[in-house]
């Protein structure tokens, strides 16, 4: 019976996958995050995600980074675990305070998914039968993802616009709102303008940088305090500080976004999604030492 339930649950991601639906980090943040993750496993983290993907993956873990997004419909439970509402203007964040979802049932946030979901894993070595293939196979699916959703700044954003989801914008000439501009707009106008619209050439011009330009962060950001396996607490803080610092300012209803913003936002997204891709890459390989 379990062994059924897990094929009919790789058949729900390959069906999913038919659904063009995006939230978070749009489809190339999220493959972003998770090629630069998966390029930087050890071995024994690259050889549990190997046998923890759906066979529809092919082995290919950003394939089905998005993963999470699609199947909001199906899990309604899941979708306060993308993100955090904090208090409006204060730009800190505090897990007891804010990790909570809109009825307050306590842990319900992407920080607290990120707790979750990695402990759950850290059961992976402990035994792998039909059960727990079938619940680790999410677990890897949506801490994927979540890392991703939180080192989106907007995902820590303010409670009475949700993250910038009521806050009506226009990038250049075309009508949004300011959370998708930051989960979408200014990466596809990136891979527009110096990318060829290409998401491969993207992830290498970041990879590029992780080793040249930020190399002297790069072991910080996998550091992980009091030797927990995952800090998402210290994730959503650079969040909501991005947020404000760079997200916000300078924005209100009805703003007109072009290249002022474009040019001096740009980079923050490109650095947050690098922070993403290795501190992905560091939890795994601590999970699965």
């Amino acid at each position: 019976m379990e062994l059924y339930k897990f094929h009919v649950f790789l058949s729900m991601v390959a069906v999913l996958f038919l659904f063009p639906v995006v939230h978070g980090w749009g489809l190339d943040g999220h493959y972003t995050v998770c090629k630069i993750a998966q390029s930087r496993l050890s071995k024994a983290a690259a050889d549990a995600v190997e046998k923890l993907l759906p066979t529809s993956a092919n082995g290919d873990l950003a394939s089905v980074c998005i993963w999470a997004d699609r199947v909001k419909f199906h899990y309604h439970w899941s979708s306060p675990l993308h993100y955090i509402d904090t208090p409006d203007n204060l730009c800190n964040y505090q897990y007891k305070r804010d990790c909570k979802d809109e009825d307050g049932v306590e842990d319900r946030c992407v920080a607290g998914a990120i707790y979750n979901y990695t402990n759950q894993l850290l059961s992976y070595n402990k035994g792998n039968d039909h059960v727990s293939t079938y619940n680790l196979t999410e677990s890897l699916l949506f801490l994927s993802h979540f890392f991703g959703d939180i080192h989106q700044p907007l995902h820590v954003g303010f409670t009475s616009d949700r993250g910038g989801n009521t806050i009506d914008v226009h990038w250049y000439t075309r009508k949004t709102v300011l959370h998708h501009v930051w989960d979408s707009n200014i990466i596809e106008t990136v891979e527009e303008r110096y990318d060829d619209s290409n998401v491969d050439e993207l992830v290498d011009a970041i990879q590029k940088n992780i080793t040249t330009g930020w190399a002297d962060q790069v072991n910080s950001w996998e550091n992980c305090s009091g030797n927990k396996t995952a800090c998402p607490d210290i994730y959503a803080s650079e969040g909501i500080k991005a947020a404000c610092d760079w997200a916000y300012i300078g924005v209100s209803e009805g703003s007109t976004l072009e290249d002022d913003y474009f040019l001096s936002r740009y980079p923050i997204v490109l650095w947050r999604l690098a922070q993403g891709g290795v501190r992905l890459a560091a939890t795994l390989n601590r999970i699965f030492k």
